[in-house]
């Protein structure tokens, strides 16, 4: 059974309906014993990225979230600005991260001939090709072409290239996915990404 963490913050029937397209069982869980008891997690977020730290230190599901990511080594899927949550520190807002992934949130920044050339707007809000750049079980095949669709300002630079599992470019190419360990995060929102959200929904649910 998936897990979708509900701490006030996300999409969360929006994702519990695309589980429910594949037939795979994913409960909202709101209290720690559903939490533990699940096979994998999925954390949601939008917004600040302070407010939602805020949300989910005071939400009381922290530790039993640590418990299953760390200690039981369960899969663990962070999406939007829940991948964010995941890093050492945003530079949206004073709040300090989760540190589960090494790495910072920066936010996008444009030279200003190429943000009128291109006209690139903050946020980053629409669909966006994105490249797998090694093989992962949630992108299987290196070098395949996808498209997702993104809502967001920052974006998560992690210390170590290596734990990049997919692209995407505005005006500079950025992580949209990466992996370190049994913790994945998605920089877009699948549960809006219609044939290749799901696709990416079920490789999740298949990971041991």
């Amino acid at each position: 059974m998936i897990a979708i963490v509900d701490y006030g913050i996300g999409n969360l029937r929006s994702i519990q309906k695309m589980f429910e397209k594949l037939g795979v069982k994913a409960a909202i869980a709101d209290s720690p014993a559903p939490i533990l008891a699940a096979d994998r997690l999925v954390l949601p977020g939008v917004g600040h990225f302070g407010a939602a730290m805020t949300a989910l230190t005071q939400s009381g599901l922290l530790e039993a979230i640590r418990v299953k990511a760390l200690e039981q080594v369960r899969p663990i899927l962070g999406i939007c600005v829940g991948m964010q949550l995941l890093a050492r520190r945003s530079e949206e807002g004073d709040a300090a991260g989760l540190g589960w992934f090494p790495g910072v949130v920066e936010r996008f920044r444009f030279p200003e001939d190429l943000a009128a050339r291109d006209n690139l707007r903050v946020p980053n809000i629409g669909w966006r090709r994105v490249e797998a750049v090694s093989e992962s079980p949630l992108f299987p095949e290196k070098d395949a072409a996808m498209r997702f669709y993104f809502v967001h300002s920052y974006y998560l630079r992690p210390d170590d290239e290596g734990m990049v599992l997919a692209r995407a470019q505005y005006g500079y190419a950025y992580a949209a996915a990466i992996a370190f360990g049994n913790i994945y995060g998605v920089q877009f929102h699948p549960e809006k990404s219609h044939r290749f959200g799901l696709d990416l929904l079920r490789r999740f649910a298949l990971l041991c």
